[in-house]
């Protein structure tokens, strides 16, 4: 079978992972796959054949820029996605595998056109946040917004990403999309949680199959492993408190962190993966910041090191870094306001209502048990 997974990333951040593995996995039982990617990949270099771009930086760019004025978002790259759909032609696959079809790549009416031209084409999209059900945002939980379950309209989250500066298209974009994804013959929506298929069951995609499918790590990678993490960082003695995001947005909990460093005493270390540069400088000395890790089995070395793996997400759909962290062997702790808690309760975890005491409570807690 002809498969072709879409994602904005390849084998770069959790979903680029995660079609990449998938791609993986297909090819060793014999299916022929590719990997269409918009903007990041660690792997398409190293065999192109597999895996195609749409468009290029200039195209990523204009599209950003159509969303920034226009609040436009997956209504630019026309040319970019004309030549990949004449190349998906050649290609005739047999499945799409939809990821996250935002991040300024790719053209949704003439992707959505080109799908329902092809009604015997089996369709899975696996949704890794909310954005495709949206009139704009990826996620509404912080802004307590349920404007999506009927029309969106006067969004509080315009200036959230896929941010626009100035105009709201919310409620063009929400029967836009209401019209382009639904009436699709042959597909199947997947989720990583029971959590976020709660919220597809009461949206507009309420009319597909819905399967929740829980993200699955390398477990010859995330292992516990030996590091000298504690030695090189001085942290010897120490109970490390560990923390790790592709980016530190609000939503992530860095601000959390930060509070909490103030209340944890000096026999605590908090470390915290995938900060920015501007964001390293602000942080307060009794955090260690580390910019990227860019080695998964380094990263795996430094989870088993540390103590107890925060969460502190306040909007998570499933939370890979935190499953990275258990099969390590770290103790973890989440919101139980997020699908974190799913995870949480699966692997004995600790999930904790919203707030910095508590999850300093919590980790109190766990140093007491140990």
């Amino acid at each position: 079978m002809k498969v072709l997974l879409i994602n904005e990333a390849c084998g770069f951040g959790s979903t680029g992972k995660i079609c990449t593995d998938i791609a993986k996995e297909l090819r060793g039982i014999g299916h022929d796959v590719k990997v269409a990617y918009g903007r990041f990949s660690y792997t398409a270099k190293t065999n192109e054949n597999d895996y195609i771009r749409i468009g290029n930086s200039r195209t990523v760019f204009l599209h950003a820029l159509i969303t920034r004025l226009y609040d436009a978002h997956g209504y630019g790259s026309k040319s970019a996605t004309k030549k990949f759909l004449e190349w998906a032609d050649s290609f005739e696959p047999d499945m799409i595998w939809l990821h996250n079809l935002h991040g300024y790549y790719i053209n949704l009416e003439l992707l959505f056109r080109w799908i329902k031209m092809r009604p015997k084409l089996k369709i899975q999209w696996t949704l890794h946040d909310c954005w495709a059900f949206t009139g704009h945002c990826a996620y509404f939980t912080m802004a307590k917004c349920d404007k999506w379950k009927g029309r969106c309209g006067k969004c509080p989250n315009k200036r959230d990403y896929p941010a626009s500066w100035w105009i709201d298209r919310s409620e063009k974009n929400y029967r836009q999309k209401k019209e382009l994804f639904c009436g699709i013959p042959n597909m199947l929506i997947i989720t990583p949680s029971e959590w976020l298929a709660s919220l597809v069951r009461q949206s507009f995609l309420a009319e597909y199959p819905i399967e929740v499918r829980y993200n699955t790590v390398d477990e010859n990678i995330f292992k516990p492993t030996k590091s000298d993490f504690r030695k090189k960082y001085g942290l010897n003695g120490k109970k490390i408190i560990l923390g790790v995001a592709n980016i530190w947005d609000k939503r992530k909990g860095l601000d959390d962190f930060i509070k909490l460093s103030k209340m944890l005493d000096e026999k605590y270390a908090i470390v915290l993966i995938g900060l920015s540069p501007k964001q390293m400088k602000k942080i307060p000395s009794t955090i260690i910041g580390i910019h990227r890790v860019a080695d998964a089995r380094e990263l795996a070395a430094i989870y088993s090191t540390s103590d107890v793996y925060v969460n502190a997400s306040k909007e998570e759909t499933f939370g890979m870094t935190t499953l990275e962290a258990i099969k390590c062997g770290a103790k973890t702790i989440v919101y139980d306001s997020t699908a974190g808690a799913e995870l949480a309760n699966k692997y004995d975890g600790i999930a904790v209502p919203e707030g910095v005491e508590n999850l300093y409570q919590a980790i109190i807690e766990l140093n007491r048990q140990c």
